[in-house]
């Protein structure tokens, strides 16, 4: 007999809402294998075709982003304004919230690099929730030359 809880809508939020944040973290942190791993199974679309698969997603942002002697892009990643709908029946769920990138390095004052948007969708498989697309659209933008390769 199982004495735990069936799923509910907000486990599938929460879980929605980690992978997001967890995104962030990994942008910031300079993990590209990482964010290949969380993507595996996603479509991410920003300013060209989608790009889809572990390795390719890593290699897209490594040849993206420019890291600093710390490993990192020197960033923090604010997402705001998420909104999440869940269908625990389906294994289904759509997400969209606002992003402002900050940047400081020590010759680049603190300030806000690009705002957008991104849209989501994820997929709960053998009972964990991933994302299948990832979707960015820049609103913004201010000085990414120390963000962005090109």
């Amino acid at each position: 007999m199982n004495d735990l809880p069936a799923p509910s809508a907000t486990s599938g939020r929460h879980a929605v809402e980690n992978l997001i944040a967890r995104y962030a973290e990994l942008v910031d942190d300079g993990d590209f294998a990482g964010l290949g791993t969380l993507l595996s199974d996603a479509a991410f679309t920003g300013s060209g075709d989608p790009v889809r698969g572990r390795e390719a997603i890593e290699k897209m942002f490594r040849d993206m982003l420019i890291v600093y002697a710390d490993g990192t892009p020197r960033t923090q990643h604010m997402t705001t304004n998420l909104a999440v709908e869940v269908d625990e029946q389906a294994g289904t769920a759509a997400a969209r919230c606002y992003v402002t990138v900050f940047q400081s390095l020590p010759e680049l004052p603190l300030q806000p690099i690009v705002c957008g948007r991104y849209q989501d969708r994820f997929e709960r498989r053998d009972g964990q929730w991933r994302f299948t697309e990832r979707r960015f659209r820049a609103t913004l933008v201010g000085d990414v030359s120390r963000h962005l390769r090109s």
